[in-house]
């Protein structure tokens, strides 16, 4: 929701710098809710409460446990963490045991998926009996299907971070909004004006999205539900946040077209009353030219 402040703030560059962490650690640590940001007064991208940033560097374990909270790894050093080949590893992230919290693309267009360190360092506490052995012939045969939970995985967590920084019913309708397709989209949201407003309140890309057109098309898909059941589980979260933002406020419209000042001028009778045609003007009378008028005028003159 949006926060009122009086305080004096820091935009994200400078917030970075105060809390030692590198751009794309401090994104990171916003998504994840660690740090705690607030409304630009004159628009523009949101800014960090200088109560925040003292909070923060206050606390016994900054700048090492801040940074830790948000330090990502690749898939071979989460292995190393969980202490599990490589392999062992993906396989288990595929079958959604490890979540992955962002994404690049290499130069070859692969996407690579990073994890949080300390959500590594947990999970394979938890799924101990996992890391050894024989994998279970269910999850065996789960990935002879070629599953892969990562790219929904990411996209459900990707969600939950949009919809908590949301300000207000409608920009969270966005966020749900953003991750079906056009088509999917027109049929949960008939009304082209909730549409639009729908647009313009729509999530940037998450930080490293690609600008080249092939790897933008790749990073696009994966901000799009995929499965049948995963875009019927966006759909039905966009109907229940769409009543919502209904019951709090209407989408705007435009102003209905303002009508022509009225004129005091006559308008012209119908063709079906007078002969002439219904232009909205004032129309001259005919002047009357046939026999009757010569006869007329010879009358007058004869007379």
């Amino acid at each position: 929701m949006t926060v009122e402040h009086t305080t004096r703030t820091l935009a994200q560059g400078r917030a970075a710098q105060e809390l030692a962490l590198r751009r794309t650690e401090f994104e990171l640590a916003v998504q994840l809710g660690h740090v705690r940001t607030v409304p630009a007064t004159t628009g523009g991208r949101r800014r960090v409460p200088q109560e925040e940033i003292d909070r923060l560097r206050a606390e016994p374990d900054f700048p090492g446990g801040l940074h830790d909270r948000v330090r990502t790894v690749g898939t071979a050093q989460a292995a190393e963490l969980a202490r599990i080949s490589g392999d062992r590893f993906t396989r288990l992230a595929r079958t959604g045991h490890f979540t992955p919290v962002s994404y690049y693309l290499n130069r070859y267009r692969a996407v690579v998926w990073l994890y949080l360190a300390c959500e590594v360092r947990d999970a394979a506490a938890r799924h101990r009996e996992l890391l050894t052995g024989r994998m279970p012939d269910a999850l065996r045969d789960l990935l002879r299907t070629g599953h892969d939970a990562r790219p929904r995985a990411w996209r459900d967590r990707r969600l939950q971070l949009l919809v908590r920084q949301a300000d207000g019913p409608w920009a969270r309708a966005a966020a749900i909004a953003s991750f079906l397709d056009p088509g999917q989209l027109a049929e949960v949201v008939a009304d082209p004006y909730e549409r639009t407003h729908l647009e313009l309140l729509r999530p940037a890309p998450p930080p490293g999205h690609p600008q080249s057109a092939a790897a933008r098309d790749i990073a696009d898909r994966l901000l799009r539900a995929a499965d049948p059941d995963e875009i019927l589980s966006f759909r039905t979260r966009l109907t229940e946040a769409l009543r919502q933002a209904r019951a709090a406020a209407p989408a705007p419209r435009p102003e209905p077209a303002a009508r022509p000042p009225a004129t005091d001028i006559p308008v012209a009778a119908s063709s079906a009353e007078t002969g002439t045609p219904c232009t909205g003007r004032r129309v001259a009378p005919r002047r009357r030219t046939g026999l009757l008028a010569r006869l007329g005028l010879r009358r007058t003159r004869a007379g």
